[in-house]
């Protein structure tokens, strides 16, 4: 076990690391962290608070998981940072604690792809199959599904959802909720239709992606208002399964949605 951590690693004792978690050079580990099997912490990383890592994870140089939030609410409650299997998280990557004021947990999924210097705020919850590129930015309690995708520099304003199957361009300022499927990008983000190529290459069959583009004429281009809109999707739900998603996401959403 020993060869496995860098005697300049700095390891609390009562932290509880499976015996072939891998820790490099310098870095540091508290005292309430756990880390499942098979996971390797590179070099200068920075691991504290009430924090768990599941599985065979990668988590690159500078990195710091589960400090305090950057909320001036906080007053030290114990709340936690969650974090599945199979994430890839490179450099620079900075995965706050929750707080009080919401659920009390950041939460990060199963086999995320994270790239250099992203940053998720206090209790945002992550998906599983996502990838965030380069200094995607997610402010507090922001909630993304299942293989979104977040262009580089993406900024996500606080309590903002982004639906499963959604890919935002570059630079994209997000302010308002994106439904599931939808392609968004700009400053402030707005639609630019389905992202049919990744539906495709998930498997979704031609028949389920001419559907969800009518579904999304029928919220963009219709000019029905967003009740009739949801309405209209929720009549074709019975040929079309896939179209749940949209229509549950509709039902939840409180910020508005990108339109």
């Amino acid at each position: 076990m020993d060869s496995l951590r860098h005697p300049t690693a700095i390891i609390h004792p009562n932290a509880k690391l499976a015996d072939d978690v891998r820790v490099g050079a310098y870095s540091i580990i508290g005292e309430h962290v756990e880390i499942g099997a098979g996971t390797t912490v590179g070099p200068h990383v920075v691991i504290n608070g009430h924090t768990c890592i599941g599985k065979n994870n990668r988590i690159f140089q500078f990195s710091s998981l589960g400090e305090i939030p950057q909320d001036k609410k906080y007053a030290g409650e114990p709340t936690r940072l969650e974090i599945g299997d199979d994430n890839m998280i490179r450099e620079f990557c900075t995965f706050n604690l929750g707080t009080a004021q919401d659920g009390g947990v950041t939460r990060v999924g199963n086999k995320n792809w994270i790239m250099a210097y992203v940053h998720l705020a206090h209790d945002c919850q992550v998906g599983n199959n996502t990838i965030f590129a380069n200094n995607a930015q997610l402010a507090g309690h922001v909630i993304v599904d299942d293989f979104a995708i977040l262009g580089g520099f993406t900024v996500v304003h606080q309590f903002c959802q982004i639906g499963s199957h959604v890919i935002t361009g570059m630079g994209s300022i997000l302010f308002q909720d994106i439904p599931p499927y939808v392609t968004v990008s700009g400053n402030p983000a707005a639609p630019h239709g389905t992202n049919s190529e990744g539906l495709k290459r998930r498997g979704f069959s031609s028949a389920a992606v001419m559907a969800i583009k009518r579904a999304y004429k029928t919220l963009y281009k219709s000019g029905l208002t967003l009740e009739e809109a949801k309405t209209a999707i929720n009549a074709q739900l019975t040929e079309h399964p896939e179209l749940k998603l949209m229509s549950d996401f509709l039902n939840r959403t409180q910020r508005g949605i990108v339109r």
